[in-house]
């Protein structure tokens, strides 16, 4: 029997369920209690079998989500790259589908991977193109409706971005390397860009799209994705150009994102 502060204990099915995933993760041997072995087939061969089955799984997931990065390390390193992850970064979430989301910090960090900066980087393109890819839908706004707002209000107006766009600074050819194996083209060199170049992904039309992007366009979507109003923005980019020509470049970024539709709303 239980009271209103004492929860109910565990169903025996959730029990034996919890006690699986601990071994799963962590080998916590209070799983064998519950498990019959044989001879042939003694208890830690049975467990051992499930826990193989749940690794190779789990690496296989991950191997959907980064195709690229496993075609940069092969096989066997990405193999090897699944099991440090899985053990670093063990499964928590009931879907396949977020597994990989601390893959490429976890390549930024971790030894014998921190010194190849490429992996990272490729790990997170490849990471934002499935966030892309699975974001909520969302109308977005036209020209039209940018026309008919009146020219006092603009340098208040606040532009919020449809729920697929996302930025990054790339200092390697990263899409390029992307693009070239996703369509199975011969092997592109691996370059370090001269400094970081600013891209956005996005989805339209049901279309994965990226591009890269000038420093101060770059600059103006971040200070946008945070919250800056036009005015705001128009004197930003003044660190890159001159002011009288500020709110004609800033528009000229709005024209390009309406028409892309990467813009979900004005506020006004």
């Amino acid at each position: 029997m239980t009271t209103e502060n004492q929860p109910a204990d565990p169903s025996p099915l959730k029990s034996l369920q919890q006690q699986m995933l601990a071994w799963l993760q962590t080998a916590n041997p209070e799983i064998k209690q519950a498990v019959t072995g044989t001879e042939k087939v003694p208890v830690e061969t049975r467990l051992d079998i499930y826990a193989n089955a749940y690794k190779f799984r789990l690496i296989e997931a991950l191997q959907d989500t980064f195709p690229a990065l496993h075609t940069l390390l092969g096989d066997e390193d990405f193999f090897n790259l699944g099991v440090a992850y899985l053990t670093d970064k063990p499964s928590k979430h009931f879907s396949l589908r977020y597994f990989g989301h601390q893959m490429s910090s976890f390549l930024k960090a971790a030894p014998g991977y921190k010194e190849q900066p490429v992996l990272s980087e490729m790990a997170q393109f490849e990471w934002l193109l499935r966030e892309a890819f699975d974001a909520a839908d969302s109308d977005t706004v036209n020209m039209d409706a940018l026309q008919q707002i009146a020219p006092q209000s603009w340098p208040e107006l606040r532009f919020a971005f449809h729920p697929t766009v996302n930025r990054v600074d790339l200092s390697f050819n990263i899409p390029q390397l992307w693009q070239a194996i996703d369509k199975e083209e011969p092997p592109i060199e691996m370059l370090k860009n001269e400094y970081p170049i600013g891209w956005c992904i996005w989805r339209k039309d049901l279309r994965t799209l990226y591009r890269s992007m000038e420093v101060d366009e770059a600059w103006a979507m971040d200070a946008m994705l945070s919250g800056s109003n036009f005015s705001e923005i128009c004197s930003g980019v003044c660190e890159w150009i001159d002011e009288q020509h500020a709110a004609v470049r800033v528009a000229g970024f709005i024209q390009s994102w309406v028409n892309e539709g990467m813009v979900q709303k004005v506020n006004i």
